[in-house]
C-alpha cells in the first residue's frame, strides 16, 4: 500500500501542477502498476478500496492503483499522463452518467478509446444506498452517532416532498468529509451478493484476461456495440 500511495501522490501532484503533455516530467511508474482506475473524488476511492478488502481482492498485488482526480473535468490531465502519451498504463474508470462525455473525450484524445468506463446513474453513493436499502443505511447513520443531524436534516423545508432515498443521498454530502466516511462505511456493509452493478463490473474487468467493454449506466451489462 505504501508504494502505491507514493505513486498515487506523485501522479496527483503532477496533474495538479498542470504538467506538460507527454511523459517528460511524469513520475516513473511503480514497477507493479499496470492498471489505473480513475474516479472523481475521495469518497469513490474510499468505497472501491473498502469493497476490494471486503471481497478479498488485493488490488496492490494485481498492480491496480485507484486515483481520485478531484473532479471529472480533470480527466484529460490524467489520461495524457497515464495513457499512451505518457506512461502507457491501462486506464479504466468509474463515473457518473453525466460525466461520461468527459471520460470518452479524454480517452479518445489520449489514444485509449478501448479502455473501460463503468457508469453509475447519478453517483456511487446512490448505487450504494440502493444496494443496501434505506433502512440499513439509516441503521449505519444511527450507529455512527449521526441520528440527530439526520433527523434535523429530514425536517428541513427543502427536504419535504423528497423520498427517503433522495434525502439520504443529499444528507451524505452536507458536511465536509461525510461522503468519504460513508463511502467507506456503506461499502463495508455491503453483502457480497448485492454489489452495485457498476462496481461489480469494474472488479470483474480487473481480473486477468477480462475483455474490454462498456457497461450501461447502473446495470453492469455491456451496452449494445460497447467496448
Amino acid at each position: 500500500m505504501a508504494d502505491m500511495d507514493v505513486f498515487r501522490n506523485a501522479v496527483t501532484g503532477w496533474a495538479a501542477a498542470g504538467g506538460p503533455d507527454g511523459p517528460a516530467h511524469a513520475p516513473a511508474p511503480e514497477p507493479r502498476v499496470t492498471t489505473v482506475v480513475l474516479v472523481e473524488g475521495p469518497s469513490d476511492l474510499a468505497a472501491i478500496e473498502t469493497l476490494a478488502a471486503r471481497l478479498g481482492r488485493d488490488l496492490d498485488a494485481k498492480g491496480v492503483c485507484v486515483i481520485s482526480m478531484g473532479g471529472a473535468m480533470n480527466i484529460g490531465r490524467y489520461t495524457r499522463l497515464l495513457g499512451p502519451p505518457g506512461l502507457g498504463l491501462r486506464i479504466t474508470g468509474l463515473c457518473d452518467e453525466q460525466e461520461l462525455p468527459f471520460y470518452d473525450r479524454a480517452l479518445r484524445q489520449a489514444g485509449s478509446p478501448g479502455d473501460e468506463v463503468f457508469v453509475c446513474v447519478r453517483d456511487l453513493e446512490e448505487e450504494l444506498i440502493r444496494a443496501l436499502g434505506v433502512p440499513r443505511v439509516e441503521e449505519i447513520i444511527e450507529a455512527e452517532g449521526d441520528l440527530t443531524p439526520w433527523q434535523t436534516f429530514t425536517r428541513q423545508p427543502a427536504q419535504q416532498g423528497r423520498d427517503r432515498h433522495q434525502q439520504v443521498r443529499r444528507f451524505l454530502g452536507t458536511k465536509k468529509g461525510r461522503k468519504i466516511r460513508y463511502g467507506h462505511l456503506l461499502a463495508r456493509a455491503l453483502d457480497p451478493g448485492r454489489i452495485p452493478a457498476p462496481l461489480d463490473a469494474l472488479f470483474t474487468s480487473l481480473r486477468p484476461g477480462s475483455a474490454d467493454r462498456r457497461y450501461a449506466p447502473g446495470t453492469g451489462r455491456p451496452e449494445h456495440g460497447g467496448r
